[in-house]
């Protein structure tokens, strides 16, 4: 059995050449977020790259990214 990773989402939204876009309805699981699209609503293509990264970054180092808090700094997994 080979597990896969798949539907990020934000990819599918957009049509034909556009890159870029904006929403008033942010939705999604924070920690996964890009920055831009949880504050501000706008995401692109590169979105989709940012939640994979955090998925490869939880696979490496073997922690979650919203459990893991390190009270010294009260940095997340990605603040570090």
């Amino acid at each position: 059995m080979v597990p896969k990773i798949s539907d990020f989402g934000l990819a599918r939204s957009f049509m034909g050449d556009q890159a870029e876009a904006n929403t008033n309805t942010v939705t999604g699981t924070h920690g996964y977020m890009p920055p831009e699209y949880a504050v501000h609503g706008s995401f692109s293509i590169k979105s989709d790259v940012f939640s994979f990264g955090v998925v490869v970054l939880e696979i490496i180092s073997g922690k979650k990214n919203s459990g893991f808090c390190d009270p010294r700094h009260r940095l997340d997994l990605l603040g570090h």
